[in-house]
């Protein structure tokens, strides 16, 4: 294999995204050896692309492990930037993926082909012995397999928006099921090229979700929609209980155990893998590994086009400091996070400690700081899961983020609670708990609350949501449910007013409860459900924010 040295065009790419993020000059000229094979234990090569350094310095490695090819983006916003600033990168197809042998089967092989590859690492005569990791989704993934069992050469990580735990999928009682099709789909036209027909047939599938979601039985889905690479959609679908033991080779939550090496996390607020990253911070913190968290006002599907201008040059930063070892870090806090309406803002760790201000629900659909009337009469609503309450923005793997969605609070399947309009600003930083009195005339009920911020024009957008499915002891019978709602970090403008929507599902992003109990894959039969969200003696429902009239910071 040859070393070549990047195409006119790709020198002139490598200029113009170091200007666009803002990086330190270019230190050193790079040169590509591609298709080098990497042998694991099994006999099976994976094909890697490695970016060398040309430096007379010592050159340390960094791998990025992916199922998406070696071409764009990786050597635009790793590769390149990290190779002309003195590292060996090696881009490797991980197993079944553009070249690489084998059958690509999500997470299961990651751990053992992560370990053959640091290996065959250390058998080259380039390989310093230092080694970092960095990627995002499921890049980031294939770093908590490796974290599993770290090896002694692993130096630091930078793991963008990736979760530790595909378990997840049924986090919240409900199967994740527009965001599960939409990666099996993914999974399953993988090997495409970035063309025409791809783009069309991205076309057809965003606008096709919805239709394939509400098929009946929802087993059905994954036949209709993904055809001979359905299994891999129903497996997920058929396994419910997270301890099932289908699920260990999907769950690497040992690293969070055992990794001791410094680790950069960085997510945005409408992120569906937020909740995982913020678990990942607290359980290393916790244990004094060093790790630094950054938030922006991102969403998955577009993290690397709005967000690269922030997490490129602070992953920069951090493998210079912790791998290399030839700059202090700029860093100044571990935690920086954006806040929506404000900017970016440091702390000193997550989440800061605030006091809660209390809204309850009012009978009527307000929302204020006094307790309701002892005697009101409790709210309610119809949820028909064949008419699901639909899904509208808030954090998807596609097509989510932040959405007007004023038109959710009109729908006759929902009930919506406005506060007065804010007198000053209102900063909410941390984690909103919602604190329901519920009852239902069907035992088997989903509960949907969304937390939006409406303009002085009416104009409502999505701040924060939560969801659970949970069984009632019987009929009509109050509980109290406690719903976490995604964490936040807001500014209410003085003049807004905060709306929270109590519903019954939210579809597709979660699939909708059938009223029987079956299991969602194969139950045909729907059985509507009327909810009461209570306000008065017999239990009241209230907002916990974490909020400050002021910003909570310097």
């Amino acid at each position: 294999m040859q070393a070549t040295d990047p195409a006119l065009i790709e020198r002139v790419r490598d200029r113009v995204v170091t200007r666009i993020l803002r990086l330190p000059r270019a230190a050193n000229r790079y040169q590509i050896i591609r298709a080098v094979r990497i042998p694991m234990r099994d006999g099976a090569e994976l094909i890697a692309d490695r970016y060398v350094p040309i430096t007379s310095d010592p050159a340390h490695t960094v791998l990025i492990r992916s199922p998406y090819g070696r071409g764009y983006p990786f050597p635009h916003f790793y590769a390149a930037p990290l190779a002309t600033r003195g590292f060996h990168v090696i881009v490797q197809s991980v197993r079944g993926t553009y070249g690489s042998a084998g059958a690509f089967e999500p997470a299961v092989n990651e751990a053992a082909d992560g370990l053959d590859t640091v290996a065959w690492l250390r058998q080259q005569p380039w390989f310093t012995g230092r080694l970092a990791t960095i990627g995002s989704s499921y890049l980031g993934m294939t770093q908590w397999a490796l974290m599993q069992d770290p090896p002694p050469e692993l130096a630091a990580a930078v793991v963008l928006a990736a979760p530790h735990d595909l378990s997840a999928a049924w986090a919240t009682g409900s199967f994740a099921l527009a965001d599960r099709l939409s990666y099996a789909d993914g999974v399953a036209h993988e090997g495409e090229r970035i063309g025409l027909s791809k783009r069309a047939r991205n076309l057809v599938k965003r606008r096709g979700v919805d239709k394939f979601a509400s098929m009946m039985p929802l087993s059905a889905v994954g036949r209709a929609a993904l055809g001979p690479d359905a299994p891999l959609f129903e497996s997920w679908l058929t396994h419910p209980d997270r301890t099932d033991n289908f699920w260990e080779p999907q769950r690497f939550d040992d690293a969070l155990n055992r990794c001791r090496v410094p680790v950069l996390l960085i997510n945005g607020w409408q992120d569906l893998f937020l909740d995982q990253t913020l678990e990942q911070y607290r359980r290393l913190r916790e244990r004094g590994v060093e790790v630094a968290l950054t938030i922006g006002p991102w969403v998955h599907a577009r993290m690397l086009r709005k967000g690269a201008s922030t997490f490129v040059p602070e992953a920069l930063d951090w493998l210079t400091s912790h791998v290399a070892g030839t700059a202090e870090m700029r860093r100044r806090t571990p935690v920086r996070i954006f806040v929506i309406g404000h900017g970016w803002v440091d702390l000193s760790d997550w989440p800061p400690v605030l006091p809660h201000r209390v809204f309850s629900l009012q009978p009527g659909g307000g929302l204020g700081d006094v307790a309701p009337p002892a005697g009101a009469q409790p709210s309610s609503f119809a949820f028909d899961p064949a008419h699901p309450t639909p899904t509208i923005g808030g954090p998807l793997l596609e097509g989510g983020g932040y959405r007007d969605d004023t038109a959710l609070a009109t729908r006759s399947d929902v009930v919506c609670f406005d506060g007065e309009p804010l007198t000053r600003d209102l900063y909410v930083i941390g984690e909103p708990l919602f604190e329901l009195t519920h009852s239902a005339d069907n035992v088997h009920v989903d509960v949907f609350v969304r937390m939006s911020e409406v303009a002085a024009n009416g104009q409502s957008t999505n701040v924060s949501e939560g969801f659970r499915r949970f069984s009632l002891d019987s009929p009509r019978r109050r509980a109290r449910v406690d719903i976490k709602l995604h964490a936040i970090a807001h500014r209410f403008q003085a003049g807004s007013r905060i709306r929270i929507i109590v519903a019954g599902g939210s579809h597709p992003r979660f699939a909708r409860n059938p009223g029987t109990g079956e299991p969602v894959a194969t139950a045909e039969r729907l059985v509507p459900a009327t909810h009461y969200v209570h306000h008065g003696a017999g239990g009241t429902s209230q907002l916990l924010l974490p909020a400050t009239d002021g910003p909570p910071f310097g």
